[in-house]
């Protein structure tokens, strides 16, 4: 039996296996829109397959994207482009997920293939903002502007509208992105936030704004669709945010409403050393998931279909996400049931079923 191909209920939805496509940025909008390339992306995965199909990290304002090639979420004009692309998702028999985000000091900078620095204004870029005024460095070198407790508050609301639209655009599965260096992940380690007021300093203070946001977000996303989050369990560096402070921030999280933790790593210092290798993010997601008490997604390097079978199998995650190995193959599911023997296979779209 293979548990990867389980089904999976969280709240009223169900999704047909455990294969999450990750949120992989592409870069490819224009102030925010989303276009064929997204489109064509996107539903190729859920035609390959995947139980959930995650979109990119979508800014909830302008100035919340890593580069100004990001898909946005904030105004109303995004929506109408996103719908298309959520009812073909569903159509494949996958759900539709968003993964609402803020860059915070890493935004403006340049897309990947051209470098990935910073911009000048006049290049296209903007001034970051961030819980303190600490350039992340190499190559994000622009010095954020410090949120007031104004403008903190102003980009929750960014978030609770970003999730409206979420809703209306028939996405199913909603993701906070706290994790990677971004903003809320910025609040969260004390390598980014040296902040005095209510929003730094001790534990309690440091998760003030992902767990109010949160709140904020779950008060208009209906109780009936999942809130997740994703989270860096561990900044791999001495001194900053750990899988300690993880496990017990996801025990809040859950008292907030939150469903499950998607459990990544890194990303809030350039110099940190990262054991990479096949899973090694897994035990992070199998001790939330043990000792938060909540559902966990696990990430990183997952590519054999054995691999992704044992750890549902194991206990060590409900999920797995998958990103470059879905960029390589989009029909990684299909594939991985014939190798995991699945009785019924799964089907393939019907225009497909003679390759199959």
């Amino acid at each position: 039996m293979s548990h990867l191909f389980a089904p999976f209920p969280l709240k009223s939805i169900t999704l047909r296996n455990r294969i999450g496509v990750s949120p992989m940025c592409m870069y490819s909008s224009e102030d925010g829109l989303a276009n064929d390339w997204h489109l064509v992306h996107l539903g190729a995965r859920a035609a390959g397959g995947a139980g959930v199909v995650i979109a990119e990290a979508t800014a909830v304002a302008p100035e919340g994207r890593i580069t100004p090639g990001d898909a946005g979420i904030w105004s109303d004009r995004h929506v109408e482009p996103l719908v298309r692309i959520n009812r073909f998702v569903k159509a494949q028999g996958a759900v539709p997920g968003v993964q609402l985000a803020h860059a915070g000091r890493k935004a403006g900078a340049a897309r990947p293939w051209h470098g990935g620095a910073h911009l000048a204004d006049d290049a296209g870029g903007w001034t970051p903002v961030g819980p303190s005024a600490l350039a992340f460095g190499d190559g994000l070198d622009r010095v954020p502007h410090e949120l007031s407790a104004t403008e903190i508050a102003r980009v929750q609301s960014d978030f609770v509208a970003a999730a409206r639209r979420s809703l209306a655009a028939g996405y199913e599965w909603l993701e906070l992105h706290g994790a990677h260096g971004y903003l809320a992940h910025e609040f969260l380690s004390p390598l980014s936030n040296r902040r005095s007021d209510q929003y730094g300093g001790a534990f309690e203070n440091r998760i003030r704004f992902l767990v109010e946001t949160t709140r904020a977000v779950r008060a208009v996303w209906p109780e009936q669709l999942p809130l997740t989050v994703r989270l860096s369990c561990s900044d791999w560096v001495e001194g900053g945010w750990n899988i300690e402070e993880t496990v017990e921030l996801a025990r809040i999280l859950k008292i907030e409403g939150v469903d499950l933790i998607d459990c990544s790593s890194g990303g809030s210092v350039a110099a940190a050393k990262i054991p990479v290798g096949a899973g090694y993010q897994v035990p992070f997601a199998e001790r939330v998931r043990r000792e938060a008490g909540i559902a966990t997604a696990a990430v990183g390097l997952i590519t054999d279909p054995m691999q992704a079978d044992q750890i549902v199998r194991n206990g060590q995650a409900d999920l797995v996400y998958l990103a470059r190995e879905l960029l390589r193959d989009p029909h990684w599911p299909l594939r991985a049931a014939r190798a995991l023997r699945v009785k019924p296979l799964p089907a393939p779209p019907v225009q497909y079923a003679r390759a199959w």
